[in-house]
């Protein structure tokens, strides 16, 4: 380009000149002058306007599939944000410290240990809940 601008007779004066200049260049690049990388030296408009375009899908039937790597807290439960809000789901004293692995498809949650390979909770996550919980009295087992 800097070529094609230098062997130019008239040289631009003033950016308005130089952007008309510039956009004859791109026109004359794209449009009209064959390349010799493109099949039967084409020019960049031509393969372009040759080749399918992508077009949006149907996504109603997409999921939303994650896996995560995680550590239960001290009270027993994890935290995962869904559809930008954070949830915490409850899974008990018992597994506090434990390494899980989360397995979530859309609201459908599976918690896995990763030890032991044992799944530890399954639940369909309520959204008009924050706090999931186990389903179980507070306190100590009876």
């Amino acid at each position: 380009m800097k070529k094609w601008l230098r062997a130019q007779l008239d040289q631009p004066a003033t950016i308005a000149d130089l952007q008309t200049l510039l956009d004859r260049f791109t026109q004359d690049y794209n449009q009209r002058r064959p390349h010799r990388s493109l099949e039967h030296r084409a020019t960049p408009a031509t393969i372009y306007t040759s080749r399918p375009k992508t077009t949006p899908g149907d996504r109603t039937d997409d999921t939303h599939d994650r896996t995560r790597h995680d550590r239960i807290d001290k009270s027993g439960k994890i935290t995962l944000r869904h559809g930008g809000t954070l949830y915490s789901i409850g899974i008990g004293r018992t597994h506090a410290r434990t390494r899980v692995i989360v397995l979530a498809r859309d609201r459908d949650i599976r918690i896995i240990d990763t030890a032991t390979g044992e799944l530890l909770r399954e639940l369909a996550l309520d959204t008009t809940q924050r706090y999931q919980g186990t389903g179980q009295p507070p306190g100590p087992t009876r």
